[in-house]
C-alpha cells in the first residue's frame, strides 16, 4: 500500500488528487499496465475506498466523490492522507437474473443490446442491479426492453 498527502483540485464538477509519479509507478508495476483504466483500493484520511484510477488530460488523477470523503465537493483546496495500492478483484459486473431473463425471451432486444458499446451494456446492467425491491427491478427490466426495442426512454436516453 503506497501512502502520500494531496491536496484536493477540481475539474468541472469532479475533485479528485494527483497521483504522484513515484506511487503510480509501482500502481502501474502491481497492474501490469500503464494505459486505461486501473482498478484500486486504499483510503482516504483512513476511510476505505474502491475507486479506478483513470488518466485525464496527460494527467493521472484520484477522483473523489463523496462515498469517498463526505463534502468533496465543498473541500477544495484541503490536504488529505491517501493511500492507494491496485486491485487484483475481478469487477466484472454479472446482470441481474431479470435482467438476462428478459434478453432471452426476446430476441430483438437482446440483439440490440449485444451491439451496444460495453460502456452503453454497462449502465443498463449497473442501473439495474443498483435496484433494491423487486418490484421496481421488474418495473425498470420492462422499461430497459422498451428502449431496446425502441418504443421508450431508458436511463435519460432517447434510444439504444
Amino acid at each position: 500500500m503506497e501512502k502520500f498527502k494531496a491536496e484536493i483540485g477540481i475539474i468541472g464538477i469532479n475533485p479528485f488528487v494527483f497521483v504522484p509519479k513515484e506511487v503510480l509507478k509501482v500502481i502501474f508495476k502491481q497492474a501490469g499496465k500503464d494505459k486505461g483504466y486501473i482498478p484500486i483500493f486504499g483510503t482516504i484520511n483512513s476511510k476505505p475506498y474502491t475507486q479506478t484510477l483513470v488518466r485525464y488530460r496527460g494527467e493521472w488523477r484520484l477522483y473523489i466523490n463523496t462515498t469517498m470523503l463526505t463534502n468533496s465537493p465543498k473541500r477544495i483546496g484541503e490536504m488529505i492522507d491517501v493511500s492507494i495500492a491496485f486491485d487484483p478483484n475481478d469487477r466484472t459486473l454479472q446482470p441481474h437474473p431479470e435482467l438476462v431473463k428478459a434478453l432471452q425471451e426476446n430476441p430483438e432486444a437482446r440483439n440490440t443490446f449485444e451491439l451496444l458499446p460495453p460502456s452503453r451494456q454497462k449502465e443498463i446492467i449497473r442501473y439495474i442491479s443498483a435496484l433494491k425491491t423487486e418490484e421496481s427491478i421488474i418495473k425498470n427490466v420492462a422499461k430497459a426492453i422498451g428502449f431496446l426495442n425502441g418504443e421508450n426512454r431508458f436511463v435519460g436516453r432517447d434510444k439504444p
